[in-house]
C-alpha cells in the first residue's frame, strides 16, 4: 500500500525533474488531488470491483452468513447518500453494493418520461446512469479526504504531530465509498450483437456484473407483470457469450454474469427452436410447449403447424398473435433447467423471479438445481412489489392452521388490517421479515439480496409527508421538525449541502492554482458555520 509520504516523494520527483518552470506546483497539492481521485476511468472501478464481488463470492460459498445486499438508487446523489450512511453507520461499505434497475430507469430517466419496465427507454440512459452514480461516489471519497486533508493542516498550524499523524494514518487507510453496481441491461435490447454493443458501453462506465434476462427483447414486462415471453435457451446462451467477450475485450477478465430467468411466471414462447440432435436444449425446452395431439391430417387445417413431442406429434396452441403457450404448471420446471443451463454455459449467479418471498419456495428450486451445480447461487429481488405484510401474515397464518393451532381471531383475507398489527401472528410475521434475508440465505442459496426500488418509494413517502406539514398547519415547522432537525441530530453529510456538492473541495482547489489571490466561498460569512462540527 502507497502511503501518503511514498506518494508525495513521487510527486516531489516529478515536479523536480521538470526544473524551475514547474515550481509553482506543490507536491502535497498533487498528492492531495491524485488520492481524491483513486479511478481515472470506468474501466478502472470495473476491474477493482469486479475483484471485491468475486472475493465476495467465494466468502459466501464457504459460510452462507456472509451474504451481501444493495439497494437500488435511480440518482447519483441516492447512490452516493446510501454509501455515505452506510460507511457512517457501519464503519465499512464490505458486501453493500449498488443496484441498477432497469424498472427505475424507465420510470425515472427517460428522456420521454415515465415509462413501464418493457425496454422502451433509451438504452444509452443505463450506462449514464453507472457513469453518474460512479461519479458522486468518487465525490464522497474526495468529500471525505478533504476533511482529513484539513484535519492535517489544522494540527500542522498549531504544530500538533500526534494529531497530525492520525489524520495521516486516516488517509493512508482510507476506505473508498466505490462499491460493485449489479446492473440492469434487460433482455438486451435487440438481438445478441446489440447486447455485446450494450454491455460494453456499461462496462466502460464502471459496471463489474451485469443482470441478462430470458425474455424476448422486444416483449419484455417487468418481471412481476403479466405476459412474459421467453425466448429459447441457445438464444439465451448467445446472449450470455456476448456480454463475456464484451467483458474479456475489455480486460474485465473476472466479471460477473447474472442470468436471469423469467419461466416462473411466463407461459408463452416466441417461438419454437430447431432441435439437431436427440436431448439437445431445443428438444427439452420443446417439451414443455402445449397442445393438442395430432392422429390424422384431418385434425389441421391451414396454417397449423405440428412437432413431434416424444413420441407424440402435437399441434402447438397459438394465440392469435402467434406466441406459443407453455403446457400448465411448468414453470419450476423450466426454471431449473434454465438455471443449470445458464451456470453450464458461463453465467456466475442467478435471478429467479417469484410471485412472492417464501424461503421454502425458493429453496425447493434452488435444491434442484444444486443437485447438478453445487455451488449455484442467486441474486434476489426483494421486491416493493410483494405485499410483505400480508405474504407473511398469510405465511403464519397457513403454518398455525396446519399445526393445528386456533386461528379463529384472524380472518386470512383481511390480515393486512391495522387492527392485527399488536398481535402474536403479526408479531411473528415482522420477526420472519426481519429474519428472511439471513434465513433464505442459508436455506436457498441467496448470495445477494437487493430491493430494486425503495429509493422511488422513500422519495415518494418523504416528499408526501413534507407536503402535508409544510403546506398546513406546520408551515415552516414542517421542514426544521421532520427534516433538517433530524439531519442534524442523525449526523447527515449533507445538511451542509454547500460542502457536499463541493465547495469547499473547490476552495482547496482555488487556492492550489491562485494562492493568496484564491476568492473563497468558506469565509465566515458563509451560513454553513451555523452547522458546526
Amino acid at each position: 500500500m502507497q502511503t501518503y509520504k511514498n506518494k508525495m516523494q513521487q510527486a516531489n520527483q516529478i515536479l523536480q525533474q521538470q526544473g524551475p518552470t514547474w515550481a509553482a506546483m506543490n507536491p502535497e497539492y498533487v498528492t492531495r488531488m491524485q488520492l481524491q481521485n483513486r479511478f481515472n476511468t470506468g474501466l478502472d472501478i470495473a476491474k477493482y470491483t469486479a475483484k471485491i464481488m468475486r472475493e465476495d463470492m467465494a466468502s459466501y460459498d464457504k459460510d452462507p452468513a456472509n451474504y451481501t445486499q444493495s439497494l437500488g438508487c435511480w440518482h447519483g446523489f441516492i447512490g452516493q447518500q446510501k454509501m455515505i450512511s452506510i460507511k457512517k453507520h457501519f464503519g465499512t461499505t464490505r458486501s453493500r453494493y449498488l443496484y441498477l434497475s432497469g424498472w427505475m430507469v424507465a420510470a425515472m430517466r427517460s428522456e420521454f418520461g415515465p415509462l413501464p419496465d418493457q425496454s422502451m427507454h433509451e438504452k444509452t440512459s443505463v450506462p449514464s446512469l453507472i457513469e453518474e452514480l460512479y461519479t458522486f461516489l468518487k465525490q464522497a471519497d474526495a468529500r471525505e479526504l478533504q476533511h482529513l486533508f484539513k484535519e492535517m493542516d489544522d494540527a500542522r498550524e498549531i504544530g500538533d504531530q500526534v494529531r497530525e499523524q492520525a489524520a495521516q494514518q486516516k488517509v493512508d487507510e482510507f476506505e473508498t465509498h466505490v462499491v460493485p453496481i449489479i446492473a440492469d441491461i434487460d433482455a438486451g435490447f435487440g438481438n445478441e450483437e446489440a447486447t455485446y454493443l450494450l454491455a460494453k458501453k456499461m462496462i466502460e462506465a464502471g459496471a463489474c456484473c451485469i443482470q441478462l434476462e430470458n425474455q424476448v427483447s422486444d416483449a419484455k414486462q417487468c418481471g412481476h407483470q403479466d405476459g412474459k415471453v421467453t425466448v429459447p435457451h441457445e438464444d439465451f446462451l448467445a446472449k450470455i457469450n456476448a456480454v463475456r467477450y464484451a467483458f474479456l475485450e475489455l480486460g474485465v477478465d473476472d466479471g460477473i454474469i447474472v442470468a436471469r430467468t423469467d419461466s416462473l411466471g411466463a407461459g408463452l414462447t416466441q417461438k419454437i427452436p430447431v432441435s439437431q440432435t436427440e436431448g439437445d436444449l431445443a428438444e427439452q425446452y420443446n417439451s414443455f410447449i402445449d397442445g393438442e395431439e395430432v392422429t390424422s391430417l384431418e385434425d389441421m387445417k391451414s396454417g397449423d403447424m405440428a412437432i413431434k413431442q416424444g413420441e407424440q406429434l402435437i399441434k402447438p396452441t397459438r394465440l392469435p398473435n402467434g406466441l406459443v403457450r407453455f403446457k400448465p404448471n411448468t414453470g419450476e420446471d423450466r426454471v431449473v433447467l434454465d438455471c443449470i443451463t445458464s451456470l453450464q454455459h458461463g453465467a456466475d449467479l442467478l435471478w429467479i423471479e417469484t410471485e412472492k418471498p417464501h424461503i421454502g419456495q425458493i429453496a425447493s428450486i434452488v435444491n434442484r438445481i444444486r443437485d447438478v451445480v453445487p455451488n449455484a447461487k442467486l441474486v434476489y429481488n426483494n421486491s416493493p412489489s410483494f405485499n410483505w405484510t400480508l405474504n407473511f401474515r398469510q405465511q403464519i397464518f397457513d403454518a398455525w392452521l396446519a399445526e393445528g393451532k386456533d386461528v379463529s381471531a384472524y380472518q386470512r383475507e383481511k390480515l393486512m388490517s391495522q387492527d392485527y398489527d399488536e398481535t402474536d401472528l403479526s408479531t411473528e410475521a415482522d420477526e420472519q421479515i426481519r429474519r428472511f434475508q439471513k434465513d433464505a440465505a442459508a436455506q436457498a442459496g441467496i448470495f445477494h439480496h437487493l430491493i430494486t426500488l425503495p429509493t422511488y418509494h422513500t422519495a415518494a413517502l418523504s416528499t408526501d409527508n413534507l407536503a402535508k406539514d409544510y403546506f398546513g398547519k406546520q408551515g415552516m415547522l414542517g421542514y426544521v421538525l421532520e427534516v433538517q432537525r433530524k439531519e442534524i441530530r442523525q449526523g447527515l453529510a449533507c445538511v451542509k449541502h454547500q460542502d457536499m456538492s463541493g465547495s469547499n473541495m473547490g476552495d482547496d482547489h482555488k487556492e492550489y492554482f491562485s494562492g493568496a489571490h484564491a476568492l473563497k466561498a468558506s469565509g465566515k460569512d458563509n451560513t454553513m458555520n451555523q452547522f458546526a462540527g
